[in-house]
């Protein structure tokens, strides 16, 4: 007879090979199809609301792994949050203004033969060209949105919600205009938000200059004397104004070589160490506050510089005496103000001299240094020269050093109304996580200056100002503000450049300076920071659907001085809060040895590759494997790592699949008392996996969700369970109570664990839900709540501290049958039996468990007997091998009918 027709072998179509990149596209389409994202909303609809604000990505180009981790982080939230039942909003949004875009289109155009509206209908198709092919590339990975109706910031109702933001921040006062020095590129021609400046290493020269004295009270140094100023841009030198002396610093007259320098007492040793002085003398002390309007002669152009004080002046590098130059430095300009000194820039749109440089003239200032250094020797005015590397600020586009340079710009201003101020405060009502995040936005908002937000580009919504004709004053007027948002909003912000500027006046409107009537438009545009941080106004403020302040801001690092700053400005100005009940960050991606991602390394891994190799949910496995809150690393291995993860969790489920192909949960399922005692073991290991799983879903630690599932499906379950559980799914009768009870309990694990995986492995999920699901089911797994702890199955004190124990001897069994098997002594552990001796609570717990010893260890006899010593015997089992179950006995053989299968077999095969 062919017992192997009588067994109850496993049976599903659920594939072992995932074939994702097949599958995921299909699963895709019938998420489309059912309107999924419509469905969560209608299904949660009433319940408590939960709003995820979406920072927007640039559309200029395809996604890259960055843009992966941070969608597919919101994702597994939004999912989540659903399944534990709130009403979750999340509209995905993108920016669509500013140089990225408008850098890449030039590219491709001639400036001067292009109109200004020619370039933003060029930059307008490009980005929405990109708006499109993210937006597949977002839903590929499986991201849950209201995709039909995202935010871009290039519509026209988003722009004009932009006007309307300028316009009521331009209302409570914080708007000005002036000359101020900002970052300025000079290859992108425009001014540079703090967040579009990276630092990076540059090589300087590093120089000592003589400024000698020229008016000073005689019982300070005697004359002739030079001041000695150390700076590291020659190039600001002819913007020179002054020198700032720290007021409760010493400062000396030191004799060098038979010439005079005043330096900081501190710096002595530093300054003779790297001019290799040898003979020194000082010839008087004082504080720097006696400086303080002392003149000084510029050492190459016919101009006095003044002597000023400052907190700032540093007594550990330099000389204690700083070149001032209010056109190229903030710290600068403000003492400028308080000493009235003018600001000078010498430099113009392309970071040339100009006239004010006199033989500089038309020199790009960073090749000027040497020649300005040349100047310097030749007039005796150089001390000293070496070179220095330090950090300094870089375009964040085009990657070039970038100039500090006075332009007349407008300004949002941080202390008027103590907007800083009172944004730092909310900052103490926000959760940051991790909860580091608060120090690094506090520190960079406190010591950030006024928010310049005019730029000098083409593509962006411009700020509707007006210039008088006759006098150059500029307007801020409330209603021309208005007339241009209600045009916006019907013809879109090109109306600003294609009109007249009678479109935009109110008759009665006069220059407040000189009473003129004739008036032209402001050609700058907003900054896009601007743009992005009004989107609590424009879309969180938005419709029916209002859900200002939102739950949860979620960006990469850098964002604690970009759209996080931002957006907490100007709420604090517009609504007088913040914008966001908490900010989670994540960190960036570095290849598999620690590196930056780049294209010139040769490094990159784009998402898409991967998808279409493993598929979008290896992506997303991949995810919640890193602790995204520090820089996360990918490689090839790595991804390897996570392939074969993600197989075993597939296997797992696919085994659990195949061992329920015949069971009916309305039909089949058991009594709790009918399940035996190792069942009712592994429902309390569910019940722990489901709250752990839950409670790091709620603090956003993903990491502890990929080891949890991993653990549950590879150790728990594969290697304990399952591997217990096979004898009596396979060989006992296919009614039984014991095989139902074990079904019972693995439809209990498979229904949980769909659940618990549905908002990270989103489209496994899926497909799983599909083989198990019966008629009347939810159509998708991701309308389904989670799972909640039964708290019936729950182990108490005891009975935990009973399974460690049975669990330890087990381990300490198949040690024993391992070095027996390892003889040759046996093969499979089915060929052993076992003769265990113990006492005490051993014995006792043991003896309670006597009848499931078998299938716990996995052999096919145990013999307990009562000890003062634990010990574990190894032998051959006695009797013969079932042909059927595989189990030795000394029954097989008994029957005459059926001589190759044990008693229990042959009772099955009988249908008793």
């Amino acid at each position: 007879m062919d017992y192997s027709k009588t067994l109850n072998l496993p049976k599903t179509s659920f594939s072992m090979k995932a074939n994702l990149t097949k599958l995921e596209p299909e699963m895709q389409r019938f998420w489309e199809e059912i309107d999924i994202y419509k469905l969560l909303r209608e299904t949660h609809k009433g319940q408590p609301r939960f709003v995820l604000h979406d920072g927007p990505p640039y559309a200029n180009g395809d996604i890259h792994m960055g843009h992966a981790l941070n969608k597919i982080l919101k994702d597994i939230i939004v999912k989540f949050k659903s399944m534990v039942g709130f009403d979750t909003q999340y509209v995905p949004g993108w920016d669509c203004h500013g140089l990225p875009i408008e850098y890449k289109v030039m590219s491709e155009l001639d400036e001067k033969d292009s109109t200004r509206v020619q370039i933003r209908k060029r930059c307008r198709e490009y980005a929405l060209h990109y708006v499109r092919v993210q937006k597949e590339q977002f839903k590929r990975l499986g991201i849950f949105g209201d995709w039909e109706n995202p935010y871009l910031t290039l519509s026209n109702h988003y722009s004009a919600a932009i006007v309307e933001a300028f316009r009521k921040i331009v209302k409570k006062g914080f708007v000005y205009r002036s000359l101020k020095p900002v970052h300025w590129c000079r290859f992108c021609k425009t001014a540079l938000a703090e967040a579009e400046v990276e630092y990076q290493e540059l090589t300087s020269p590093s120089i000592y200059v003589r400024f000698p004295v020229k008016t000073c009270p005689s019982s300070l140094v005697p004359y002739p004397s030079s001041i000695l100023v150390w700076t590291t841009t020659p190039w600001t030198l002819p913007a020179n104004v002054a020198i700032a002396f720290h007021p409760e610093y010493d400062y000396i007259a030191l004799e060098v070589n038979s010439e005079v320098l005043v330096l900081l007492e501190e710096l002595i040793d530093d300054i003779s160490k790297r001019a290799g002085l040898q003979k020194t003398e000082v010839l008087s002390r004082f504080k720097g506050r006696e400086f303080e309007g002392t003149v000084f002669s510029h050492p190459f152009l016919n101009r006095e510089s003044k002597g000023v004080l400052a907190h700032y002046v540093a007594k550990d590098i330099g000389t204690g005496c700083v070149h001032i130059a209010p056109g190229h430095g903030l710290e600068d300009y403000e003492t400028g103000l308080k000493y009235n000194l003018p600001v000078l820039t010498p430099v113009d749109d392309y970071g040339r001299f100009t006239e004010e440089a006199e033989e500089f003239k038309g020199q790009v200032v960073f090749e000027a240094d040497e020649k300005i250094i040349e100047l310097l020797k030749r007039k005796n005015a150089l001390f000293h020269q070496e070179e220095i590397i330090h950090t300094y600020p870089h375009c964040w586009r085009c990657k070039n050093p970038i100039v500090f340079r006075a332009t007349e710009q407008w300004f949002i201003s941080l202390g008027i109304n103590d907007l800083a101020k009172r944004s730092l405060e909310a900052t103490e009502k926000v959760e940051w996580i991790p909860a580091q995040g608060k120090e690094r936005f506090y520190n960079t908002l406190s010591s950030r200056s006024d928010w310049c937000i005019s730029r000098q580009r083409a593509w962006g919504v411009p700020i509707p100002a007006l210039v008088c004709t006759e006098c150059g004053e500029y307007l801020l007027d409330l209603k021309v503000i208005e007339r241009t948002r209600d045009l916006v909003e019907h013809r879109g912000t090109d109306v600003w450049f294609e009109e007249g500027v009678e479109m935009f006046l109110s008759p009665e409107l006069r220059c407040k300076r000189c009473g003129g009537q004739s008036f032209r438009k402001e050609e700058n545009i907003l900054d896009v920071w601007f743009d992005s941080g009004i989107s609590h106004q424009a879309v969180l403020r938005e419709g029916e659907e209002e859900g200002f302040p939102a739950d949860l801001y979620l960006e990469g690092s850098d964002q604690h001085r970009g759209w996080f700053q931002s957006s907490m400005l100007t709420s604090i100005a517009i609504e007088e809060q913040s914008p966001y009940r908490a900010v989670l960050t994540h960190g960036f991606i570095l290849d598999a040895e620690g590196r930056a991602m780049s294209k010139s390394m040769g490094n990159v891994i784009s998402p898409m590759e991967i998808i279409s190799g493993y598929g979008a949910d290896i992506v997303r496995l991949w995810v919640v494997s890193t602790d995204y809150r520090s820089d996360v690393r990918l490689g090839p291995q790595i991804l390897e790592q996570i392939a074969e993860a993600y197989r075993k969790i597939r296997n797992t489920c696919r085994y659990l699949l195949a061992n329920l192909y015949d069971f009916d949960p309305l039909i089949d399922r058991v009594e709790d008392k009918d399940l035996l005692e190792i069942d009712k073991f592994i429902l309390n290991e569910l019940q722990l996996f489901i709250q752990a799983s839950l409670i790091a879903y709620e603090r956003f630690e993903f990491h502890r969700i990929y080891y949890l599932l991993v653990n549950f499906t590879s150790n728990t379950l594969s290697s304990l369970y399952l591997d217990i559980l096979k004898d009596r799914l396979y060989t006992w009768g296919q009614d039984s109570k014991g095989r139902r009870a074990a079904q019972t309990v693995l439809y209990e694990i498979v229904a949980s664990l769909v659940r618990i995986m549905a908002p990270v492995l989103s489209f496994t999920a899926e497909e799983i839900w599909k083989y198990l699901k019966k008629e009347g089911d939810s159509q998708s797994v991701h309308l389904l709540t989670y799972p909640e702890v039964k708290s019936q199955y729950l182990f108490g004190d005891e009975e935990i501290k009973r399974w460690n124990l049975i669990l330890e001897i087990r381990q300490r069994v198949l040690s024993r049958i391992e070095e027996i098997r390892a003889r040759g002594v046996i093969g499979s552990s089915l060929e052993a039996s076992l003769s265990i001796k113990a006492a005490g609570e051993e014995w006792r717990i043991l003896k309670a468990t006597e009848e499931e010893l078998t299938a716990i260890f996995i052999v096919s006899e145990v013999r307990l007997s009562e000890n003062s010593k634990f010990e574990i015997e190894v032998s051959p089992a006695k009797g013969r091998k079932c042909l059927r179950c595989w189990n030795y006995s000394e029954m097989v053989g008994k029957d005459e009918l059926h001589p190759e299968i044990c008693p229990r077999c042959l009772r099955v095969t009988a249908g008793e």
